[in-house]
């Protein structure tokens, strides 16, 4: 059997990268200061240990190429890495398409995603400074799932503000996370000062990422026990994905093939990045200038393709550091569609940067089109995918079918980020014709665009 014929490539645990990779020594252009949110000045260590243990914030800054893994981190990570890198011959032949399609599966994760690899490493620095309680939200439960994992691993409390429609779309999320022994409650909530006054403005409010994060960090600013804790957009939280990146280099080795396009779903960034870092530093080095990188959101939620690239809060509330990124203003409120990970109003700073640059592509995809192509994927390779993942599945296929007319024999390594089993009331609504294609119009993102921050930089 040749190298190319093998479906599945596996990594021995010993064989499992023992480093992140850290993109920010490589990058052509260093990335944009972040900016204290009160002052205006650019931000120290000293102004975040309130929110993050010391290892976490050097992390985020390091200009090392290489960060070790804990062993400890190493451990957890052996409970389901490494992660298998599949060739889908099935979607292939149903595609009729000369090109090559490599999926990184990532939904064998005790959660079902890749946000463990980041959610382990944060509760460890945490354990380690002491920590006994943490904060977070989360959108589609996806990352609030991961952290009551890490927070049972590692003994340490979980709190998550989990946005209010998601909580009452995706309850067995909820359950997952009180199963791990995490308290999940719907935002807005009652339990925190900016909770309170948006229930007393409007009850039905049915909350973002945006406002969740205000709540999950005005409760840790407010406690001595507890930090807070981020499942996407942040530097240190990139790098901790590039185990997946790490790996699928080794296996894509294996499988005696390169990249020609990747392609992953974004809505903070952190599972598309951990996948194209370790290979885009190919592309600044000049091996492989013709790499091309393409990132996909949902049309409903369209940062990168029509965002503004500036300083902007992480929050509603303006809690968070100024981050320069591609943003839909942070008080912008997306429409309830089903990938609810996908709904954040803001870019991760790094891959904002690399798409300014014209290193990294966007595309923004339908709701609708995502399921047909989930559920053709999952005909053709038995995965039942995440909504979230739908959309870079959607975008695979178009690739391939680009190849079906072009008679070009491209290689496509697709990020697949998770599984969709607690998502099948979604498949319900998709297959009983409820889901709807929702654009977000221009005048609403140029509305929201106008209450930016200023920043005299």
């Amino acid at each position: 059997m040749k190298k190319t014929d093998k479906a599945m490539f596996f990594l021995e645990q010993k064989d499992m990268p023992t480093k992140w990779y850290n993109v920010l020594p490589d990058l052509p252009k260093p990335l944009p200061t972040v900016l204290h949110p009160a002052t205006g000045k650019p931000v120290t260590p000293d102004d975040l240990k309130k929110l993050f243990p010391m290892a976490l914030i050097m992390q985020e800054f390091s200009p090392e190429r290489y960060i070790e893994i804990p062993e400890e981190v190493q451990t957890a990570y052996r409970l389901w890495r490494p992660t298998t890198l599949h060739r889908a011959f099935h979607l292939e032949k149903a595609l009729d398409t000369p090109a090559k399609i490599y999926y990184k599966y990532e939904g064998t994760s005790p959660a079902g995603s890749h946000k463990p690899n980041t959610a382990v490493a944060q509760a460890y620095y945490n354990k380690l400074e002491g920590i006994k309680r943490i904060s977070t939200e989360t959108g589609a439960g996806q990352w609030g799932s991961s952290l009551a994992f890490a927070g049972a691993l590692f003994g340490i409390e979980i709190k998550v503000y989990m946005v209010s429609v998601s909580y009452r779309q995706k309850p067995y999320r909820r359950s997952m996370m009180e199963a791990w022994g995490a308290k999940c409650v719907p935002s807005p909530s009652p339990d925190t000062k900016v909770g309170r006054d948006m229930l007393a403005k409007d009850p039905n409010y049915s909350g973002s990422l945006g406002f969740a994060i205000s709540e999950a960090v005005e409760d840790a600013a407010s406690r001595e026990d507890t930090h807070y804790s981020l499942g996407s957009v942040l530097n240190h939280v990139l790098m901790h994905q590039t185990i997946i990146g790490e790996e699928a280099r080794l296996q894509m080795e294996m499988a005696g093939c390169y990249p020609d396009i990747i392609v992953g779903c974004v809505g903070g960034g952190s599972n598309f990045a951990g996948m194209f870092l370790p290979f885009i530093r190919d592309k600044f080095s000049g091996k492989k200038k013709d790499l091309r990188i393409i990132a996909v959101e949902p049309e409903s939620c369209p940062s990168l393709t029509k965002g503004a690239f500036a300083y902007d809060f992480g929050d509603v509330a303006g809690l968070t550091p100024l981050l320069k990124m591609y943003t839909l203003g942070h008080d912008f409120t997306p429409p309830p569609v089903h990938a609810g990970g996908l709904r954040y109003h803001g870019m991760a700073p790094i891959i904002s940067h690399l798409h300014n640059l014209g290193l990294v592509e966007a595309r923004a995809v339908p709701q609708i089109a995502t399921f047909q192509a989930g559920i053709q994927f999952a005909r053709t390779e038995g995965i039942l995918s995440a909504p979230e993942t739908m959309h870079a599945i959607r975008v695979t296929i178009d690739e391939a079918l680009k190849c079906r007319e072009s008679g070009e024999a491209k290689t496509i390594l697709l990020a697949h980020s998770g599984h969709g089993h607690v998502d099948m009331a979604a498949y319900d609504a998709y297959f009983s014709g409820k889901l709807e294609d929702y654009a977000y119009p221009e005048e609403k993102v140029k509305e929201a665009l106008t209450r930016l921050p200023k920043v005299a930089v």
